[in-house]
């Protein structure tokens, strides 16, 4: 399929919305799908996986190949929950047309706001379908109205619809002054109704007004009272969408279904193809080079999901940048360096998939088997090390810690963490050797209990519990004592004495071990013993029983037994000798402190404040950034306050907030928290 014969549409939108319904009625009308599938009943071509279809909505993004009017249409299908908006940014970053599906019953919803949000970053157009038109209580005017407040005032209707509610039964085109009346998913022209045809006029002007303003001469034409051709127009319009200066509105139903065919009429005549919108800049070492999808350039190619089937095994979705990729070429992924050879090539519409001989500049395909290949790795030729940019995805900020039930399922569990980090880059895994426990992390509740019911469906018992916070011990202050072991059990005994003085050190700082003995009061080969035993003891815990940091040890005399000491021995009297000081001078315990950077709309700047001062946090500055809509927060807080704060957060801001978290510091645990922390300690232990 010739590039400019291409379309990649990525549906958007805030969960509920309809947007695999719409998927699905856009397959039902390309006649890819011959029955119209429903989310109810689990039965729609996109929400193929288990999860999906018990849980009735999309949790991965979602690909489907269809023919319509000459063009080639790779539809994905995005999810639409917060916890899952990486992937929505993956399908974003493999598209050059996002619809932002918006149902006309609830309106904008918060999810909508943030993820247009995205596509303005990214430069991507758009355009939006009010769906749900024949619902109760549904409005075309005052979501249109809604879009506007939210989305500006270049978001145009390009159609109206033709009755409301359960009457909603058709269309008309602003474009042609036509209409188009619905039964049973099929379109057929129509007289546009008379109580319409002033609407329609006005529209179909405002239309126009807006769209000659992407060409001067256009313009000048129009003011001067020549209105453009419709061949003119269209080719206007199609300037226009490229250019983000206008969005049109469609209206429909996915379910009736109403309008999916004349929204992929106008996705293929003025949505852009491959290439419309510029090269695609690639880093190539510190330098970037201009990429246009051409088939007859270098074979480039971009991983943007990965996923894994149960007889395929792991499967890489990819989009083509350049050049055109064939059944048993070899690759080299531009991350580990690995030449891949892609042994069989796909094409994926949900679960269902077909071989293909090759996948050519701008479009989509997949590959199977291709280990240790993870999404958003760069596949090019070899000698070219080049890497294609990606968004920047959520941060994992909502933890569990996970675990075995049983010692034989460990291995097994190791495994399957390890396969749903590779197919949802968002999720995390990591190891806390201060709480021993492993941690995965990802972006909320849902996710993670999704995450857990895919490795129980596995065969893998587990359980959960909420991370620990991992405190530590400091010294009090500084002390030099004694500690001295002595065992003796016939025949040759244990014996040995070591004075250490003990100072704490900065944070961070870690262990320091050192030496003073002179006169050999303690063998120089055992001097070492002395400092393992006070690491290990460090180990074990302070006074309260958390890990102890920031020590240093010198070891400045001692006693030996020819024939009874031993590095035990002097193992055992460090050992000791830091139990000693920490019954002398005490401890003192530290909380770590994350850093956190918090973004919301403006609106709610004034809650989120008043949060985490509640939370103990220090806000270190604001930053209103260049529209004034958002407030960026920085504040340093203690992490134990804020395990929950991926759902907290979202509560406060209905959906529309996010953050991101690092370790900061530790820092003193204040007087009135000590005795709490000490008790939840105990408790969790």
């Amino acid at each position: 399929m010739p590039t400019d014969k291409i379309r990649n549409i990525v549906l958007v939108g805030h969960s509920g919305n309809g947007k695999t319904s719409l998927a699905e009625a856009m397959l039902y009308r390309a006649g890819v799908v011959k029955r119209l599938g429903r989310v109810g009943d689990g039965s729609t071509v996109y929400d193929h996986d288990v999860e999906e279809r018990e849980r009735g909505h999309s949790l991965w993004l979602s690909t489907g190949v269809l023919d319509w009017e000459g063009y080639t249409v790779n539809l994905i299908d995005t999810p639409g929950h917060p916890d899952y908006r990486g992937e929505a940014l993956l399908g974003m970053s493999a598209a050059e047309l996002a619809v932002f599906v918006i149902d006309g019953v609830s309106g904008v919803q918060p999810q909508d706001t943030v993820l247009w949000r995205h596509a303005e970053v990214m430069g991507l157009p758009r355009m939006i379908f009010v769906n749900k038109l024949d619902r109760a209580h549904s409005s075309f005017e005052r979501t249109l109205q809604q879009i506007r407040d939210h989305f500006g005032s270049h978001a145009d209707p390009v159609e109206l619809p033709i009755g409301e509610e359960s009457s909603f039964h058709g269309i008309t085109d602003l474009l042609t002054d036509e209409a188009f009346v619905y039964d049973s998913g099929q379109a057929d022209r129509a007289p546009i109704p008379d109580e319409m045809i002033e609407a329609e006029r006005s529209g179909h002007e405002h239309l126009v007004e807006e769209v000659v303003e992407v060409d001067d001469q256009a313009l000048e034409n129009y003011l001067e009272g020549t209105e453009p051709t419709p061949d003119q127009f269209e080719g206007l319009l199609h300037e226009a969408v490229d250019a983000c200066t206008v969005f049109p509105v469609l209206c429909g139903s996915g379910t009736a279904p109403i309008g999916a065919d004349h929204l992929l009429d106008l996705a293929c005549r003025v949505g852009p193809a491959p290439g419309d919108l510029g090269p695609t800049l690639v880093e190539a070492g510190e330098d970037n080079i201009a990429v246009l999808p051409d088939p007859a350039g270098d074979p480039l190619a971009l991983v943007f999901k990965t996923r894994f089937d149960e007889f395929l095994g792991q499967i890489s979705l990819f989009k083509v940048l350049s050049g055109v990729i064939s059944t048993d070429d070899e690759l080299v992924c531009t991350r580990t360096g690995q030449t891949k050879r892609l042994h069989q090539l796909l094409s994926l519409t949900g679960g269902e998939h077909r071989s293909v001989r090759s996948v050519s500049a701008g479009d989509i395909g997949a590959v199977a088997k291709l280990d240790e290949t993870l999404t958003g790795d760069t596949l090019a030729p070899p000698g070219l090390p080049v890497t294609i940019p990606v968004p920047v995805l959520p941060t994992a900020v909502h933890g569990v810690a996970i675990s075995a039930k049983t010692p034989a399922h460990e291995d097994r569990l190791a495994m399957a963490l390890r396969r749903i980090a590779t197919e949802d880059p968002t999720l995390a895994i990591s190891h806390d050797s201060t709480t021993r426990q492993t941690v995965l992390t990802g972006a909320g509740e849902t996710q993670l209990g999704v995450a857990i019911a895919r490795i129980e469906r596995q065969g893998i018992d587990v359980e959960s519990e909420p991370p620990k916070v991992a405190y530590r011990e400091a010294l009090a202050r500084p002390v030099e004592v004694e500690g001295k072991f002595k065992k003796q059990t016939g025949g040759h005994g244990q014996f040995g004495v070591a004075t250490v003085r003990f100072e704490p050190l900065n944070r961070g700082a870690g262990f320091e071990f050192g030496s003073e003995v002179t006169g050999g009061a303690i063998p120089k080969g055992l001097i070492p013993a002395v400092g393992a035993g006070v690491e290990e003891g460090m180990t074990r815990g302070g006074a309260h029983g958390f890990p102890m940091v920031d020590l240093r040890a010198v070891c400045t005399d001692g006693r030996h037994h020819s024939v009874d000491s031993s590095e035990m021995s002097f193992k055992m009297a460090g050992s000791l000798a830091l139990r000693a000081a920490v019954e002398a001078v005490g401890t003192v315990v530290l909380e770590p402190i994350s850093e956190l950077f918090v973004e919301v709309p403006v609106q709610y700047q004034g809650d989120v404040l008043g949060d985490l001062s509640a939370r103990r946090g220090q806000v270190i500055g604001t930053d209103h950034g260049d529209t004034g809509a958002s407030v960026s927060i920085q504040a340093h807080v203690p992490t134990s306050e804020i395990t929950r704060y991926a759902i907290d957060l979202r509560s406060m801001t209905a959906g529309t907030g996010s953050f991101e978290i690092t370790h900061y510091d530790y820092q003193p645990v204040p007087d009135g928290e000590l005795d709490r922390v000490v008790a939840e300690a105990s408790v969790s232990d």
